[in-house]
């Protein structure tokens, strides 16, 4: 695994926030999923360096709660669509103006939100990610905040189990996760048709834990699927969520 420079800025409430990045050309932020981090999503299996090799300056930030990034216990820190505001912040920091746009489950969510409250990537990527993870989000983060109650106390088999195995690897800050989790809200379908540039959606062909990604397509303006291997967990330890990506980008 390539080790890439930290580097940091500051959000707009002060919380010290961190990204890496790799490569030179076009610019493509890329958001990691809920409980990871940008190292685990788009460095430790490779992504990255797909697209860096293939001419892209990839960034690739540690969102609010996450990762080396702040992570703050005060409530007043997670406002709604605060990894939005974080993402913007971001954009500003670096000067982008011309970029492509991606992310992965909670990433991926973010991107679109983004997107609908005014964010202009020319391409966006929604990963692991479909119709009823956007506009359903309050039924799938009930299962997150049973998992943080059952961290110390969930038996394998649970439900949870596994994601709390992850959040332990992981070394999630289970209050900050908490709060950060306030924070999200359920999107209006209606509002998809705002989100009109090229969009991949790449899932996993055994995922469904953000609903049906066939859905999302068809609510989309300008949308393609991409079906690669595996499900939630497994399709990013994959090389085809690079390939697809890379794909699309040219």
């Amino acid at each position: 695994m390539i080790e890439l420079e930290l580097q940091s800025f500051t959000a707009r409430d002060a919380v010290p926030l961190v990204w890496r990045e790799t490569g030179d050309g076009r610019p493509l932020v890329l958001l990691h999923g809920l409980f990871s981090s940008a190292t685990v999503n788009w460095i430790k299996y490779g992504h990255a360096a797909t697209l860096a090799e293939a001419g892209h300056r990839v960034i690739m930030p540690d969102l609010r709660a996450h990762g080396d990034s702040g992570k703050p216990h005060d409530p007043n820190h997670y406002p709604p669509d605060v990894l939005v505001n974080d993402l913007g912040d971001l954009v500003r920091h670096l000067g982008l103006e011309d970029y492509d746009l991606g992310g992965f489950s909670l990433g991926a969510r973010t991107c679109a939100r983004a997107v609908i409250a005014g964010m202009r990537p020319r391409r966006l990527i929604l990963g692991g990610m479909g119709l009823e993870g956007l506009c359903e989000w309050r039924r799938r983060s009930s299962f997150f905040r049973e998992a943080i109650d059952a961290f110390d106390s969930a038996q394998r088999g649970d439900a949870t189990w596994m994601a709390i195995q992850f959040m332990k690897t992981m070394k999630v800050d289970r209050v900050a996760a908490g709060h950060l989790l306030n924070s999200f809200t359920d999107t209006d379908p209606a509002l998809l048709e705002q989100i009109t540039m090229p969009t991949l959606v790449v899932s996993g062909e055994q995922d469904a834990d953000n609903g049906s990604a066939e859905a999302l397509v068809a609510a989309l303006p300008d949308a393609t699927l991409r079906s690669i291997p595996g499900n939630h967990m497994s399709s990013v330890t994959g090389a085809g969520l690079g390939r697809a990506m890379l794909d699309f980008l040219r």
